[in-house]
């Protein structure tokens, strides 16, 4: 999506919200909880041909809190195969 090319549909109708300004408090529209005191700004892009959305989180020291404080995808599901 970054290259103005939807991956679904391969349409060139797409468009970044990199540039809006994220709203105040924690529940900001453009962004994500973190953890409770925590949210991450998001750059969103869309394809208006069909709707497809994608998010990135552009801030480095954002993506490294994220990776210490929430669960890693497919580890619940292990866990719980060890445990049967």
């Amino acid at each position: 999506m970054k290259t103005g090319i939807c991956p679904k549909c391969t349409s060139k109708e797409v468009f970044s919200g990199a540039g809006i300004m994220l709203k105040k408090g924690p529940f900001g529209s453009n962004a994500i909880p973190i953890g409770l005191t925590s949210i991450a700004a998001l750059d969103n892009y869309v394809c208006t041909s069909c709707g497809y959305v994608e998010s990135y989180i552009s801030d480095p020291g954002k993506l490294t809190e994220i990776a210490g404080k929430w669960d890693k995808a497919g580890q619940e599901d292990s866990e719980e195969k060890e445990g049967v």
